[in-house]
Formats: C-alpha cells, structure tokens, sequence
C-alpha cells in the first residue's frame, strides 16, 4: 500500500529507478522512489489487537527487508500481531528535496496509516507500536521523539491523525548522532558531510525523551561494535529520568545485526522478552 496516493512530499522525480538485491542472504532495497507499508495480519481468532510498525535497518543506506522486516512480520504475527513493514525512503537518493526528512516523514505517515486502517485489520487504535532495527531503530525512536498529534485542518483525513507511537522496541538501535558513540555512518548517509551542530542534536533522541514519550523497551548485545551499546543506555537513562516505562535486555554475546537471532541460543530469548512486555502493557500504552 503506497503510503501517499497522491504527490509524495519532500520528493521530486528523477531518473531513479528502486533496485532490489539478494546479497549475502538478505533482500537489500535501495533508491526507494514510492514509500509504502505491506500488512501482515494475524488470523482475526489469534489477534491480540496489537500492531507493530517494522522500520528496517541498513545505515540510512539500504534496507534488509526481509532480515529485519518481513522475517520480524511473520513473527509477530505468529504471536497475534499485526505487523506492517515500512520501506522508507533513503536519505541519498536524488529524488529527495532534503534528504534527511523523507524517512521520518515516510514513519508518521506510515503510523498515521496504520491507525487509518485500524478497524479494518482488527487493530486497536491506541495499541500501535513501532520497532526497529539499528538505523531503523534510530527511525523508530524519532518517530517516538518528534511525532504530532494530527492536523485538524487537513484535508487528508490520514493527516488529521497521531503520529505519535504507543510503545517503541528498539533493537540494537542508533539513537545518538552526538561523539563518542553515534554511528559515523549512519550519521553521514542521514545528514551529509559536516552537519550542523543543531542537526546533530535534533537527531540525537536522548536528548528529546520527555514524560510524553512512549513505554519503550530496548535490546542491545554488549560487543556491538558497530553501534555501541552506549546507544541504548543512554536512551534508557533518560527514559528513566522522565518517568517513562522502560525496559532493557542487554546481552553479554551478539554482535550487531542478529534479526530473530535463530540458532543463537540464550540471545534468541529476546523475542520473547519483547513479546512479554508487549502482553503486560495492557491498557497502560497511553
């Protein structure tokens, strides 16, 4: 489902075409020209009312659809939640007036949306969440920290809607743009060559947790070397520090990028750990 039937925002056309790879074991999508979502529900006698919004990683730079989208779908929908994969725009793609705010736009719209079709898929409207994965746990956070609560005045009965998220799960998650611990890459990819000072803290979502932010929980391995557990940490913290419900698993052994974690023993448990929390907010996701 294209997330916008009409004129895409932030977006001019170009001679871009979107290229789909299979590489190393995972579909790999880059040059997104059409955002959309793609709806995986759970049998309607299974359903927990429950809806994630799966935003993918891949540095800004391409997306692992399957690996960290459609694979994560099936999944929750085996527990009785509905999931809705984003394929967001990327920041480098020439099609994108200001690059850095095609993804977080592609994310409201995309949580705006859900909402939209909520009776529809037997979701309930106060019970969507959002998760993602490294740089699309970065995308997930700030759809958590910069998000609206509609336009009353639009025209677009999907814009008159939140944005805000009701809960967010963050896996192994870029969250700061801000030394020693961002992600160079993700960082350059969102934002260009030597960023504003203002850009980076308006990207660094530690710095933006208030007492309105959602109940979120959070998974991290210690010896990610690629995104730093610092990330988490800090989000926590400050989740903490607002009052926020918050949860976090760290794990000693995983390494960056391990999706389902299938075959990986002990950290395999985090499914579970996630899926616990999701059942226990209850009628507090507000």
């Amino acid at each position: 489902m294209k997330l916008w039937e009409t004129a895409i925002p932030n977006y001019q056309k170009t001679d871009e075409v979107e290229l789909s790879e299979y590489v190393d074991g995972i579909t790999k999508i880059s040059y997104v020209q059409e955002p959309d979502i793609t709806a995986y529900l759970p049998s309607k006698a299974n359903s927990t009312g429950d809806a994630v919004v799966i935003c993918p990683g891949g540095g800004y730079w391409i997306l692992a659809y399957d690996w960290e989208g459609s694979d994560i779908a099936k999944f929750f929908n085996s527990k009785g939640i509905a999931a809705i994969v984003l394929k967001y725009r990327l920041p480098f793609s020439k099609s994108n007036i200001i690059p850095h705010k095609s993804p977080l736009m592609d994310a409201q719209r995309a949580i705006r949306l859900t909402r939209f079709h909520a009776e529809e898929w037997g979701i309930e409207q106060n019970r969507i969440g959002i998760i993602g994965f490294s740089a699309g746990g970065h995308l997930a956070s700030t759809a958590g920290t910069h998000f609206d609560f509609g336009n009353s005045n639009s025209n677009d009965p999907i814009e008159k809607l939140s944005s805000r998220p009701d809960f967010m799960i963050l896996v192994y998650p870029v969250i700061s743009f801000i030394q020693p611990y961002s992600h160079s890459g993700s960082v350059k990819n969102l934002l260009g060559e030597n960023p504003s000072e203002e850009l980076l803290k308006y990207y660094s979502n530690e710095l933006h947790v208030t007492n309105q932010t959602p109940p979120t929980i959070l998974i991290h391995s210690q010896d990610d070397t690629s995104v730093p557990i610092e990330n988490s940490l800090s989000f926590y913290k400050a989740l903490c520090d607002n009052k926020v419900k918050a949860e976090i698993h760290t794990y000693t052994c995983g390494g960056h990028g391990f999706s389902l974690a299938i075959g990986k023993g002990y950290l395999s448990t985090w499914t579970e750990r996630v899926i616990d929390w999701v059942n226990n907010l209850g009628t507090e996701k507000k």
